[in-house]
Parts: structure tokens; C-alpha cells; sequence
């Protein structure tokens, strides 16, 4: 057996980018579209798989969109959650935050409130029956309007006991983040922690802008601040948590293949970089997946594991105590 993919599978890992959306399996597209009486347009799973052969960022979200189209009800979401948390349980993954994009739903007609419920009533399940803990992440779809995320926020007032930040997802080119500026601004003021995806197509301008004009507390992608040096040197210095996703990155042509990938540049950089699957239903890996392939393609060492294991309880959202209480099972599992 290969040691080091042994100690990735026995390590504890928290999940700080992932698209609940983006979980949804093919067979499970099918079961609900059968469910709700709801047409999708493949004939069978080894269509909608086949389907997945993407050239960049748009042509994901176009299939992406349609099969969310089948999640309809509370129970709908409540399943999705749960065959989610049940899979990361099989990977040793701890702590989960999600990110949910209400505006995919709402648009759909499909009230805030299911979608909510249907979520947070999982969340609670998983914690009792696998100990995953989560925290919600709301993102504003870059794509539309600012005003209808200011709409988004103002849905979202009567659920912020559940919520624990704002983010920012879809196409990123032509979207800047300070298009989102303003209603950035008004999440902080709720109180609520801020996210952005920049730097995975977007250029580093837009890394700039989600830490000048979002003022992010964690950044999500962010492989082309490589290209800027002192964009770099502040990453580092202001411990700026990178939620990498390298086989997303490899599906949507991001890189050209794993062993170009940044990640392990990131690390020599002294970047706070984590691995995660963005949406593993769709580009082909959960959190081991990731862990090993990524080991594999660049030849990460046994410290760099556990360092993105570590990275990833360090850039959560969690109380200090229940950090500082994983970093010590990783060193636990480490030396045993």
C-alpha cells in the first residue's frame, strides 16, 4: 500500500469549497427528475456523463443549471445534503462549509424557506449521525444583477441564524468582484463573513479587488495571484486562506493537466492553500480524490499533506478551541 495515500485517507480534513449544487450525481439527477415529473434532456446516466467534457467555466454552469432544475422540494434538498455529507464521512472529512446559491433556486420559483429548510435539516442530521459538522455559505451569482443580490441578502435576513457568510460564484470573467462591492459591504455589516472566487479564470486584478473592495476573509481559487509577486508576498503576510480545487481546475482547463497544477507552488510560496472538489459530481473527485491524484501528479511530500490538512481546520470559520482540537488529531494520525 502506498503510505502517503494511506495517510491521506486516515487524516481529518475540513471542506472549505464545495457547491452543494455541484454534488449532485448523475443517478441521482435521474431518480429526482422521475420524482418531481421534471424532463431532462439525456436519455439515460451515461449521457448526462458523457456530458461532462467541458472546455472552460461556462461550459459547466450550462449543464450545471439544468440539473438543478430538478431539485424541487424540501426533500430534495435534504437528500442532496445528505448523500453529500454521507461521502464525505467516507473520506474522513470533519467539517463542511458549503456553499448554496439561492439565486439558482429562487429564480426556479422555489422558495427560499425550502431551500433552507431542506438543507440546514440535513446539516443537523449529519452531525448526529456522521459528527460532520457544517456552516452555510450563501453566494450571490455573479452573473446577474447587483440588485438582485441585494434582493438575495434581504430574503436571507430571517435565516442568518443559519447563515455564516456571503460569497461569490459563477462566471467570473466579465464580472469583476467590485461589481459586488456594495452588497459586500452590507453583508459585513450583518455580520456575516465574506468569500469570493477569484484568480481561477479572472486575472489577479480581480484577487486585488476582492481583498481591496470585498475585503474577503478567505479567497476561493485564486491560482493566477502566482502571477503576481507582491500579490503573493500580501497572501502570505495576511495568512489569506486559498481554497484550491485542483480537479475542478483540471476539468475545466484551468491547467493543462495535474502536474502543472500551482498547488504545490502555493505551498513553497508559504500560501495558506487548502484542497478541495468544488463540485465533485461533476469533475470526478471527492476530498481523497483530490488529495491523492494532486500527491501523485506533483510529488507532494508526506509534510506538505499534512500541512494542506492542517490549512484546511486553520482557514475554517470555526471557534479557535475546536481548531486547535482537529490540529491535534492530525498530529495524532501523523505520528501513530
Amino acid at each position: 500500500m502506498n503510505d502517503l495515500h494511506d495517510l491521506i485517507r486516515r487524516l481529518p480534513k475540513a471542506e472549505l469549497h464545495l457547491h452543494l449544487e455541484g454534488s449532485l450525481e448523475p443517478e441521482m439527477i435521474f431518480d429526482l427528475a422521475r420524482r418531481n415529473n421534471i424532463d431532462i434532456p439525456y436519455a439515460s446516466v451515461e449521457d448526462i456523463r458523457a456530458a461532462y467534457d467541458f472546455s472552460n467555466l461556462q461550459d459547466f454552469l450550462d449543464l450545471y443549471y439544468i440539473g438543478m432544475n430538478v431539485l424541487q422540494t424540501e426533500d430534495d434538498l435534504y437528500d442532496l445534503t445528505m448523500a453529500y455529507l454521507r461521502r464525505s464521512n467516507a473520506d474522513n472529512v470533519r467539517h463542511v462549509e458549503v456553499f448554496i446559491d439561492p439565486q439558482g433556486h429562487t429564480g426556479r420559483g422555489i422558495a427560499f424557506e425550502t431551500v433552507m429548510n431542506g438543507i440546514t435539516r440535513a446539516m443537523a442530521e449529519g452531525e448526529k449521525e456522521f459528527g460532520i459538522t457544517s456552516k452555510l455559505i450563501m453566494c450571490f451569482l455573479r452573473h446577474l444583477s447587483e440588485a438582485e443580490a441585494f434582493e438575495t441578502l434581504e430574503q436571507a435576513k430571517p435565516f442568518l441564524h443559519q447563515i455564516e457568510g456571503v460569497g461569490l460564484a459563477s462566471s467570473e470573467l466579465g464580472h469583476p468582484p467590485s461589481k459586488f462591492q456594495r452588497v459586500f459591504a452590507a453583508a459585513a455589516d450583518l455580520g456575516l463573513k465574506r468569500v469570493a472566487h477569484a484568480g481561477e479564470e479572472g486575472p489577479p486584478d480581480y484577487v486585488h479587488e476582492a481583498l481591496d473592495l470585498l475585503k474577503i476573509d478567505r479567497l476561493d481559487h485564486g491560482n493566477r495571484a502566482l502571477e503576481d509577486a507582491a500579490l503573493v508576498d500580501r497572501l502570505v503576510a495576511e495568512q489569506m486562506t486559498l481554497t484550491v480545487c485542483p480537479l475542478s481546475n483540471l476539468r475545466l482547463c484551468v491547467v493543462d493537466n495535474l502536474e502543472s497544477h500551482p498547488l504545490k507552488r502555493m505551498l513553497d510560496h508559504g500560501l495558506r492553500a487548502t484542497v478541495n472538489t468544488d463540485d465533485p459530481a461533476y469533475f470526478g473527485g471527492y476530498m481523497n480524490d483530490n488529495y491523492i491524484r494532486t500527491a501523485d501528479a506533483l510529488g507532494l511530500t508526506r509534510e506538505d499533506v499534512i500541512t494542506l490538512a492542517k490549512n484546511s481546520f486553520r482557514g475554517s470559520f470555526l471557534p479557535q478551541a475546536d481548531i486547535d482540537r482537529h490540529l491535534a488529531e492530525i498530529d495524532a494520525v501523523a505520528s501513530a
